[in-house]
């Protein structure tokens, strides 16, 4: 499988680096939509994010009469938006916008099965970019569209999302409309009562979780708190979670280096050593100081824990941060983020075994922790279906540059019902639409500043993006740590099963078919 051509990782690196340099950015949240773009305008060089939205044709509705079928995951994230900026879009064209939303454990094979029989139902799918390798061959390329679309300000996103989240094989397939890093979040208020730090290792978040949970702390109302609430439940989230605990262990020369596959052999380094097991340990005994029914929580239950102040820590993508200043929470301003924690010990792939840090192993730690952010998911993206009518693609097109445009996203990526986390540079380099939507300046500091720490490390893990890896991270992965969590294997045998049933997908895939595929999402091969 072949990519565009690579720059050096240093290129990348700068790339990155790229995403939080100052640039012209609005000084307010914009008040109205932006009108959508023509699809087939000539290229020019995006502008700098306008401080108000274009006008609305007074007249003329040049979609009229046109349906585009859209699909995603039943929320109410991500969909919710998609209706509501449906209805304006459709006020200011014309066309008719249907959103199917369907279970998320679901969402993968529904897309992969319309598109593969020929049904082709739907005309837009928002999906995970990391599906993109499956779903490639279906889809409309996008890139002399985004090329000609000005109002899109392309160069306002983030590189990390235009350049490995909407792209594939030098060419854009995608509109980014949320970007998605894992954090941890934790109470200021409980680090401050109890005298704690917010964790900096692994082993910190078990010691933070566990004072917790001996404090006994109650809410005003007089629920418990919990140490820990972690999203653990089958065929949702989980298995992002345990990549997170598993990569710092993992990942430590830089993104280059992969966190998922050995770079000679393609074999499994979430298998049997010392540094996957010493992260599933840590990720079960985060369980201890959970609620009770934690392993059949997903994100909406613990978010909801988490903003009815019965939480201290959480592992999540960026909604904490907004959903914590909606209305009735009661961690409003209590809610501090910080980069995924680390490690002082890191796998030696060569042995197995777990060694300390040195220069040499982790020339990335800060103060001797070996950090890995990891880019799970890689936010909500936006597609078109190459078969679909012409005049339908032009609509389908013109809607998710509608959803794209700042005067649209920098509205909705402050909401935290939406589940649209920021993803361009503007959104970060400006506190005024945080502030706005209710965050005090410290807070908006703290949020962004660990999102932009992530983007920006230089030892980023990069989400699986190779051919089934659904397989290999949902069906695998997900359900061995769901029989273990649930004490219905040990530790042995979800090791086993997990590298075993890689191994299998890989043999039957192509071994030296999959590493190349795996190289060049690294950026080694491309």
């Amino acid at each position: 499988m072949s990519w565009k051509k690579a720059t050096s990782l240093a290129t990348f690196a700068v790339l990155l680096l790229a995403a939080c340099q100052p640039m012209q950015a609005p000084t307010s949240a914009p008040q109205q939509p932006t009108q959508p773009p023509a699809p087939q305008e000539q290229p020019t060089q995006p502008p700098a994010p306008q401080e108000q939205p274009t006008q609305p044709p007074a007249e003329g509705k040049r979609f009229a009469g046109i349906t585009i079928n859209a699909i995603t995951f039943s929320g109410p994230q991500i969909a919710e938006p998609m209706q509501r900026r449906g209805k304006e879009f459709s006020e200011l064209t014309g066309a008719t916008v249907n959103v199917v939303t369907v279970p998320f454990a679901d969402l993968y094979q529904k897309i992969l099965n319309d598109f593969a029989t020929g049904t082709n139902s739907y005309d837009v799918i928002v999906f995970a970019p990391q599906w993109l390798v499956d779903y490639v061959d279906y889809l409309e390329d996008l890139t002399d569209r985004v090329n000609a679309d000005k109002d899109l300000q392309w160069e306002d996103i983030a590189p990390f999302f235009r350049d490995f989240s909407s792209t594939y094989n030098g060419r854009i397939y995608t509109i980014p409309l949320d970007g998605d890093f894992q954090m941890v979040y934790y109470r200021t208020d409980i680090a401050q009562q109890l005298g704690l730090k917010p964790p900096q290792t692994w082993e910190d978040y078990i010691a933070f979780a566990k004072a917790v949970s001996e404090a006994k702390l109650t809410t005003d109302d007089g629920k418990p708190v919990y140490g820990s609430c972690i999203a653990k439940k089958k065929a949702a989230q989980s298995y992002w979670m345990v990549a997170s605990f598993a990569a710092a262990f993992l990942q430590s020369q830089g993104t280059s280096q992969g966190a998922f596959f050995d770079l000679e052999t393609f074999k499994p380094l979430f298998g049997d050593n010392e540094g996957f097991r010493r992260a599933l340990e840590l990720y079960k005994e985060t369980t201890k100081y959970g609620p009770p029914d934690e392993i059949n929580l997903d994100v909406g239950d613990t978010r909801g824990l988490w903003t009815a102040g019965q939480c201290a820590l959480t592992v999540d993508w960026g909604d904490i941060g907004t959903l914590a200043i909606e209305e009735g929470s009661k961690v409003k301003d209590k809610t501090g983020a910080v980069i995924l924690p680390g490690s002082r010990q890191v796998l030696d792939r060569k042995t197995g075994k777990l060694v300390d840090c040195t220069p040499e192993l982790c020339p990335h730690a800060i103060d001797g922790v070996n950090h890995a952010p990891y880019a799970a998911f890689g936010g909500w993206s936006g597609a078109i279906n190459k078969a679909s009518k012409p005049e339908v693609k032009d609509a389908a097109f013109a809607y998710l540059s509608y959803m794209n445009q700042p005067a649209q996203s920098n509205v909705d990526v402050t909401i935290g019902k939406t589940g649209f986390n920021p993803y361009r540079i503007s959104q970060f380099e400006n506190l005024d639409n945080w502030i706005k939507a209710g965050m005090s300046e410290q807070a908006a500091k703290d949020y962004l500043g660990a999102i932009k720490a992530s983007l920006n490390s230089p030892n980023m893990v990069l989400d699986l993006r190779i051919p089934q890896n659904n397989y290999y991270q949902g069906i695998v992965l997900d359900g061995a740590i769901a029989k273990f969590l649930a004490d219905e294997q040990d530790l042995d045998a979800t090791v086993k099963e997990i590298e075993q049933g890689w191994e299998e997908k890989t043999e039957e895939l192509g071994r030296d078919k999959q590493l190349a595929a795996y190289k060049a999402t690294l950026g080694v091969q491309r």
